[in-house]
């Protein structure tokens, strides 16, 4: 029996990181709720009482950026000024410019067959049925166990967490299977005054159980805040950018990444609309029962209005020749970026939402990517 580890990691998101996808995403929810075919690039840095807020924006909306930058940090949980960042205090500096007219005019009407790409660029999809959800099953893990940690935050039942934290869930493999838990790793933030007794106790018991409890075995290991002692956290520690967690948004390490993040981009981007109509297509197969794990690669050129390529791999599971499922997933899906858009209904604000926990294997009705609707016309098509 063949036997492997493998790892993927996850942030909460009061994570430096993080809280800048948080950001972006929001300027861009708050610009498609007045003008859904504005363009929008918006880049975030965080640092040590300060956010800087930049990128191109070409729209007729307005939006209050100060404010809404220390409403997404208020939320997020950093609301007091004994944690050296807060949205009280914090300073927010707006760089945005508007969008370069070189690129615009090769984009045109959002969300027709006419639409160009928005930039070049190749993305990548993946599924498999590990889990559910149709997702790698560390990944999904390190995602669930980094929303207890703010969920057990927020409803004060471990009322020394502080909003930074990231998780790690290392899991044994067995014939292609996933079989148990080899460790699990929580870099929680807390308050000083927190034994570290009490808080390595509360976490085992109220986040990782909770979660891990029936893959987890005698000899599985834990390694909570494996310093000693995370007090200081946030942007206060480490500086955050939009765009630096593509793995943890996409699929943990398991399967390729493309070549662009996704928060503060909107639809024609390519980077965005083609990863999530990626996923869409590479769920519906393997939902289908064409494939036991599926990674599709599609490719644009700016100013294109289709692919440039499509390739898929279902690494020896398939069920039909991938020669066959290239050509039915070009019959049954829209893969021009105006098609994409069109098809996921991604001109909404729904992208606060997909900027923490991953932007795949979600429920939540936003994340139309997710449908698994084409079972029927996939197997028609591959037959």
């Amino acid at each position: 029996m063949k036997k492997i580890v493998f790892t993927s990691e996850s942030v909460t998101e009061g994570h430096p990181d993080k809280i800048c996808d948080q950001i972006s995403d929001a300027v861009l929810d708050e610009i498609i709720k007045q003008d859904k075919y504005a363009r929008s690039g918006c880049e975030v840095f965080a640092g040590m009482g300060f956010i800087i807020v930049g990128g191109e924006i070409t729209t007729s909306a307005w939006v209050d950026v100060n404010n809404l930058v220390r409403d997404v940090i208020r939320d997020i949980g950093y609301d007091k000024a004994e944690y050296g960042f807060d949205y009280h205090t914090l300073g927010v500096f707006n760089t945005i410019h508007g969008q370069s007219p070189d690129i615009a005019q090769g984009v045109r009407k959002t969300g027709t067959k006419r639409q160009g790409a928005g930039d070049q660029g190749m993305m990548v999809g993946y599924a498999c049925n590990e889990t559910p959800e149709l997702m790698p099953f560390p990944i999904m893990m390190a995602h669930k166990l980094a929303r207890k940690l703010a969920e057990v935050r927020k409803n004060k039942k471990l009322p020394w967490l502080r909003p930074d934290g990231k998780t790690q869930v290392t899991v044994e493999y067995e014939n292609g299977k996933p079989k148990t838990i080899h460790s699990v790793v929580i870099a929680a933030q807390h308050d000083p005054d927190v034994t570290d007794k009490r808080l390595k106790e509360g976490i085992i018991e109220s986040v990782i159980k909770p979660i891990c409890g029936k893959w987890l075995v005698c000899d599985s290991k834990f390694y909570i805040n494996n310093t000693g002692r995370f007090v200081i956290g946030g942007p206060v520690a480490d500086c955050g950018c939009t765009g630096r967690k593509i793995i943890v948004d996409t699929y943990g390490g398991m399967g390729h990444v493309g070549g662009g993040c996704f928060s503060g981009k909107d639809p024609t981007k390519v980077d965005r609309a083609g990863a999530y109509m990626a996923r869409y297509i590479a769920k519906n197969i393997v939902a289908a029962g064409l494939a036991d794990r599926c990674e599709i690669q599609v490719s644009y050129v700016i100013g294109g209005t289709e692919p440039l390529s499509v390739n898929i791999n279902t690494f020896g599971t398939g069920k039909v020749n991938e020669e066959k499922l290239v050509a039915a997933v070009s019959r049954v899906f829209d893969l021009s970026p105006g098609g994409s858009i069109a098809q996921l209904n991604l001109l909404r604000p729904i992208y606060r939402k997909t900027a923490a926990y991953g932007h795949f294997g979600r429920t939540e009705p936003e994340f139309t990517w997710e449908k698994i609707d084409k079972i029927a016309a996939l197997k028609a098509a591959g037959r």
